[in-house]
């Protein structure tokens, strides 16, 4: 068990547009991803020791219940389309870890939650896109989770919740999507505020006292222009279940940038 001041971090982060930090281009200027770049190249820095393993929820994996990989070697799954065609030769061998896989599992099914393993799962861009900057060198062990497939805040906050115990175990908790992801939104000159007022009722949900986090994050369609800001929410419900893993810590918006004209932000809970 990892001492208590090592306890790993409950993290989110923005996983930008399809393989957008390995092109010169993409729906806009070069630089578009360069500040989320930045910031996913420092993340590792940040952690209080080297990982054991990252247990990552992505935006672009959904199934009936909970499900995590259980591959030893999974592979990558390049499901973008359009893009350039090196963006489909991109590789990152990081292992799998089915003995996580299977902790992930009991932990969630001893929470009262449905839970099973997919053995040949492997990691989509909403997973080996951002890590491939974060953590170049594809040694640390990574464990996906999908999400459930209703969607709903307060289930993926409960399996936050029964996750936490990994944090001592020496795992990064990683909720991998968008804080703003409106395809059709991204450029309009409407968008901007519309995206700031969404952001900034985010953060303050996350930065709140965890009780009151989790009971704003739970109705999170009340917050301005939610709908406008996901019209579908599977890039924003990774952020429940980082929040949920985060227990009583206080979390802290560790990033913000407008990429396409709209606002949006990381978080950690520590």
């Amino acid at each position: 068990m990892t001492a208590k001041s090592n306890r790993q971090p409950a993290i989110f982060i923005p996983h930008g547009g399809g393989p957008c930090f390995f092109m010169d281009w993409t729906w806009g200027p070069a630089d578009t991803w360069q500040a989320t770049q930045h910031f996913l190249e420092g993340v590792a820095a940040t952690l209080p020791e080297h990982p054991k393993a990252l247990l990552v929820v992505s935006g672009h994996w959904e199934e009936p219940a909970f499900t995590a990989s259980g591959a030893e070697k999974p592979q990558l799954i390049f499901d973008y389309s359009g893009f350039p065609e090196h963006t489909y030769r991109l590789t990152w061998p990081a292992p799998g870890d089915p003995e996580l896989a299977g902790r992930v599992t009991g932990l969630l099914k001893e929470a009262g939650l449905p839970a099973a393993i997919d053995p040949t799962r492997g990691f989509d861009h909403g997973v080996f896109v951002p890590l491939k900057v974060a953590f170049p060198e594809a040694q640390i062990p990574v464990v996906t989770l999908s999400l459930a497939g209703s969607l709903d805040p307060a289930l993926h906050l409960a399996a936050g919740r029964a996750l936490a115990p990994l944090r001592d175990e020496g795992v990064v908790i990683v909720g991998s999507g968008m804080s703003f992801h409106n395809l059709r939104g991204y450029f309009k000159p409407e968008t901007a505020e519309r995206a700031r007022a969404f952001d900034e009722w985010l953060t303050r949900a996350v930065e709140s006292p965890a009780a009151e986090r989790d009971v704003y994050l739970a109705a999170w369609r009340k917050a301005p222009f939610a709908a406008y800001a996901h019209p579908r929410e599977e890039h924003l419900i990774p952020l429940l279940v980082a929040a949920g893993a985060g227990g009583d810590a206080a979390g802290a918006r560790i990033f913000r940038n407008e990429p396409m004209g709209a606002a949006i932000s990381a978080y950690r809970f520590d």
